[in-house]
């Protein structure tokens, strides 16, 4: 369990592109985001909330006794409806909240402990997130499958849909690992906040190269 101390947003739309109303789908006898609700609540959150703008997720999170609120149908994405949260609860800056996908039913209690706690031990981090080294060169090739490219330190320096770092020379995937990180990671849509950074991030608009990838999480590197 993480010695920080942080909250966890579970932003839950029914609306879906490709599966709409799917994280109230049945998966083991319980919605898909009962599992995920279960999930956040084994980790060591101080409060797990689930933030919807849909009557028929929030009366299926109140019914498996989820702390759930109604927000917006105007957000662009989970980032604005944390924040609206936090706004609501009156959540101060300098405090942590995780943002956990709603969709997400196979994500660890223990990785929700460890972004964070990431983002507790570097004090000059806004945001922290979590990736996984890239092993199948069909992986690295997929736009499905979201990459990111760290430094020596593990600070992140972009995310792509596209095979990053460029790789074809080396018979198609990127060498396993540099100074301790994967060079070619599969990111992990999972984000632990300073909350004052999450309420300025989700004010600004979307830049140009989120839109060009369609991955949120570069607004913040703009």
């Amino acid at each position: 369990m993480s010695l920080a101390r942080f909250r966890v947003v579970i932003p839950a739309r029914y609306a879906a592109s490709r599966f709409p109303g799917k994280l109230l789908a049945d998966l083991a006898g319980r919605p898909v985001l009962e599992h995920v609700w279960r999930q956040a609540r084994r980790s060591g959150a101080l409060e797990v909330v689930v933030a919807t703008d849909d009557e028929r997720i929030m009366a299926a999170a109140r019914g498996f006794g989820a702390d759930a609120v109604l927000t917006s149908a105007l957000h662009r994405s989970g980032t604005e409806r944390a924040a609206e949260v936090a706004d609501l609860r009156g959540w101060p800056d300098e405090d942590l909240v995780v943002n956990c996908q709603g969709d997400a039913p196979l994500l660890p209690a223990a990785s929700i402990d460890q972004v964070a706690e990431l983002l507790a031990q570097h004090a000059g981090a806004a945001i922290a997130t979590l990736c996984t080294r890239i092993a199948r060169a069909e992986d690295y090739r997929s736009p499905h499958v979201v990459k990111v490219v760290s430094d020596a330190e593990g600070r992140a320096l972009y995310f792509s849909r596209a095979p990053i770092p460029a790789a074809g020379h080396m018979g198609g995937l990127p060498a396993a690992e540099q100074g301790g990180f994967p060079v070619s990671a599969r990111h992990i849509g999972l984000y632990a906040y300073r909350i004052g950074a999450l309420r300025t991030l989700a004010a600004s608009p979307p830049c140009y190269i989120e839109q060009c990838e369609n991955l949120e999480q570069l607004r913040a590197m703009w």
